[in-house]
């Protein structure tokens, strides 16, 4: 007699893929599933400044369950923003729609003055909205996520000042060369921040957290293995991953693939430019992968996206665990049909 297939609960997949042990089938979600593609976010968020919907737990809490409701995820991640944890620090910022500073850092004594402080109490709104999410959560047996910017990736935004069109940060690169002890500090202080905050999250009920880096990967090797290697590792080493599991995102981080599994995180999230396969094979039983659909392949028939996933699953294959998922955000003119079939599709693999 055949012995039936075990299946798992959404929380008991994506813990269980994050950590390397058998699943069913690969779990499923979406960066930045909860946006603009989905006409409720867009009257939801009409008339409200960004900030404001992060600051306003009910908002967030809507924001956030909205995928699932709508679209059918397989996991919620907070609705927020890599910025939101320097809204404490005495940084004066705005979002147009991305984060510009009025005063950039550059110098050591403006490094001195970032104040820390705890993030449940200059930030409670984001705890106060992990809490409702996970009271949501629990009886469905539906994974959390948090997350936070990695200290690179701010780092790049507070120097420079606001976004690179060309995604270079010229003033923040130059300072990697022409002033590097100030770039350490500004680094160290991050760090600490994010490992603070992360941590608060998973107090507060996350039970996996991810670390977006989108800019480390503008850097070759050697300087990805001197400014945010360390970093990572600190960070990896520092976070409560016996509660929750640690997803490690580098955006054109092909190059760095080696770089980032020695970061120590459990699951390496990697974009659609890293060929899945080649990945999982020189992964290993090291850590799990998370990937990584062309986000703008959600645009094609639905028959191509039930192939797509059946060929990353197969390509994941030789690592120890897989989450399926973009290769980077959700685009804004994305069809909503698009993102369930690839939703569907990841649910078809446990048929």
């Amino acid at each position: 007699m055949t012995k039936p297939r075990q299946t798992f609960s959404c929380s008991e997949r994506m813990l269980r893929a994050c950590r390397g042990e058998p699943v069913d089938r690969p779990p499923v979600w979406l960066m930045r599933q909860a946006g603009r593609y989905l006409p409720e976010y867009r009257q939801l968020r009409e008339g409200v400044p960004f900030l404001d919907s992060c600051r306003n737990v009910e908002h967030a809490v809507e924001l956030s369950l909205q995928p699932l409701r709508l679209v059918g995820t397989e996991a919620v991640i907070l609705f927020s923003d890599i910025f939101v944890p320097m809204l404490g620090t005495g940084v004066d910022l705005d979002f147009q729609p991305g984060p510009v500073i009025a005063e950039p850092i550059r110098t050591e004594a403006q490094v001195a003055r970032l104040r820390l402080p705890d993030p449940r109490e200059s930030v409670p709104f984001v705890f106060d909205a992990l809490r409702a999410l996970r009271a949501e959560l629990a009886p469905q047996a539906i994974p959390l996520i948090g997350f936070a910017g990695a200290p690179f990736t701010l780092a790049a935004y507070l120097v420079e000042g606001r976004g690179d069109p060309k995604n270079s940060f010229p003033v923040f690169r130059r300072a990697m060369y022409r002033n590097p002890e100030f770039l350490r500090a500004l680094l160290a202080r991050l760090t600490e921040l994010t490992i603070t905050y992360l941590n608060a999250q998973i107090d507060a009920g996350a039970q996996v957290v991810q670390l977006f880096d989108t800019w480390s990967g503008i850097l070759g090797v050697a300087d990805y293995r001197e400014w945010v290697l360390p970093v990572h590792r600190e960070i990896a080493s520092k976070l409560d991953r016996r509660r929750a599991p640690l997803i490690l995102y580098v955006r054109d981080g092909a190059h760095v693939l080696d770089e980032m599994i020695e970061a120590g995180a459990d699951v390496l999230s990697v974009d659609w430019r890293v060929d899945l396969g080649a990945a999982a094979r020189r992964v290993g039983a090291r850590a799990s992968l998370q990937g990584n659909l062309d986000p703008h392949a959600l645009v094609a028939p639905r028959d191509y996206l039930f192939e797509a996933v059946r060929a990353l699953a197969a390509a994941a294959a030789p690592a120890r665990g897989h989450i399926l998922n973009l290769g980077h955000g959700c685009l804004p003119d994305t069809p909503v049909e698009g993102v369930r079939s690839f939703i569907e599709a990841a649910k078809s693999l446990g048929a």
